[in-house]
């Protein structure tokens, strides 16, 4: 007990108002939405890559309904119109912790599968599209969801055991080891093919050709590098709080860390926030496409 006063005293609980909860929640919501809907609507962003995509705000849309609907329970039991141990209550919110875990399950699940069509677009241009067809890229979504939301329910219901907690801090840093390399090998692989191309005759218009298509795949597999350093920094301070929760419960500076549990929450909801904003800024078609959607009162005169 003295031991808990001291942390107590000495590294109180820093705390964030809800609205600010609240505000990057129906922010997020609404930019995710955003993504979603210009995906489905333009028929130039119907290709795996964005597809792939486009599952990634769908899995950071439910994140951010998840997190709002959570803070409105908060703000209600706090206001006494819930109860905040009601049977009711603890099943919805498992509901929420349940999406909550499968938006992160398919996040990592969507940077892996983008990894990978980066990989064959760049590396195997000429038989990208016999390889990542559009209904492969469905059936690989729909394993995806499928999975993730099988594992996110169980998860919630035995997450009290440590085994469960153990293997998913294991999940996310073998998930980030494996997304690391794949993009290491990739950059590894292009400083070896851009040297071919620099080799390449420069009549004919061929090396041009080269550059041309070699710069843009590049810069698609920088912009998801980006994406993905996002996410690890958003996330990143979240597991370190549940390793830390499992190796020092009870340590003084352990303690301390902890006492910034609602900024890490805060942290991990605005990857659902930076996340469009990177496509807008690095992707010109969307960009186009959210111009459409947000300027034109009719999106047919505006195509």
């Amino acid at each position: 007990m003295n031991a808990t006063s001291v942390n107590q005293s000495d590294c109180p609980e820093v705390k964030v108002p809800y609205p600010v909860f609240f505000t990057i929640g129906v922010v997020s919501l609404a930019e995710n939405l955003l993504v979603v809907v210009a995906v489905i609507w333009n028929r130039n962003l119907h290709s795996p890559m964005y597809c792939f995509i486009c599952s990634l705000a769908a899995f950071n849309t439910i994140a951010s309904l998840a997190k709002t609907l959570e803070n409105l329970m908060i703000v209600f039991a706090d206001m006494g119109q819930l109860e905040k141990k009601g049977s009711s209550e603890t099943k919805l919110d498992d509901v929420m912790d349940s999406l909550l875990c499968m938006s992160f399950m398919g996040s990592i699940f969507s940077f892996l599968a983008i990894a990978v069509d980066r990989y064959i677009t760049i590396f195997h241009a000429l038989r990208y599209h016999n390889i990542m067809t559009m209904r492969r890229s469905g059936a690989i979504l729909g394993v995806i969801w499928t999975t993730c939301g099988v594992f996110a329910v169980l998860m919630v219901r035995f997450f009290a055991f440590h085994f469960i907690m153990i293997c998913f801090v294991i999940f996310f840093v073998t998930s980030l080891v494996i997304i690391c390399c794949i993009y290491v090998y990739m950059f590894m692989l292009a400083r070896i093919h851009v040297r071919k191309i620099a080799a390449l005759p420069s009549g004919g218009g061929g090396r041009s050709r080269h550059q041309r298509r070699w710069g843009s795949n590049m810069r698609g597999a920088l912009t998801l590098t980006i994406l993905f350093g996002a996410f690890v920094v958003c996330w990143a301070p979240f597991f370190l709080h549940l390793i830390i929760i499992m190796v020092c419960p009870m340590n003084h500076y352990c303690e301390c860390y902890r006492s910034l549990f609602q900024l890490h929450v805060v942290l991990l909801m605005s990857h659902a926030l930076i996340d469009p904003a990177i496509y807008a800024f690095r992707s010109a078609e969307l960009r186009n496409t959210f111009r459409k959607m947000l300027l034109c009162s009719h999106w047919k005169m505006c195509s």
